[in-house]
């Protein structure tokens, strides 16, 4: 590591710590050469490898404005997003795999988002799963029908 200051080549680390609910690790360095302290943050890249092979830094952000499509006119509000976005980070980065497809991190939002909120988790997936018909849409609903009903009242 560089320092920021003199651009000595070498650093020592003072104090390491985690950050951001354990996904990074601040270190507080030390300059050998001029004796100034700096802080570093280090976090792992997750990258999206999208259908047409191009491959992109995960994004929550990118995450919260497709499901906030999906959820449109419905009463979901920016916490939940939030919560929902984190969730799907989550379930990718536990692949433990540094990129993952696309079409992995859509299957990572439909289980969160169906427990959210119901309509907008049947107009992502229509999307998602590129629905063609009614005869789609009444599959679906009866596959969270049938999932509600296994699960029971009041669980």
């Amino acid at each position: 590591m560089h320092c920021p200051y003199c651009r000595h080549p070498d650093s020592r680390v003072v104090d390491s710590r985690l950050a951001d609910e354990g996904a990074a690790i601040r270190r507080r360095r030390s300059c050998p050469e001029c004796g100034r302290r700096f802080t570093t943050v280090e976090t792992a890249i997750l990258s999206v490898v999208k259908r047409s092979g191009v491959t992109e830094p995960f994004s929550r952000e990118k995450v919260i404005r497709g499901v906030r499509r999906a959820c449109q006119g419905r009463e979901v509000d920016d916490d939940a997003l939030n919560l929902l976005a984190q969730q799907v980070e989550d379930a990718v980065r536990a692949k433990g795999s540094p990129e993952v497809p696309s079409h992995e991190v859509g299957l990572a939002i439909l289980g969160p988002l169906r427990e959210l909120d119901e309509v907008a988790y049947l107009r992502f997936a229509s999307v998602y799963r590129s629905f063609t018909s009614a005869e789609d849409f009444e599959r679906e609903i009866r596959d969270m029908r049938q999932a509600r009903a296994a699960v029971g009242p009041g669980d």
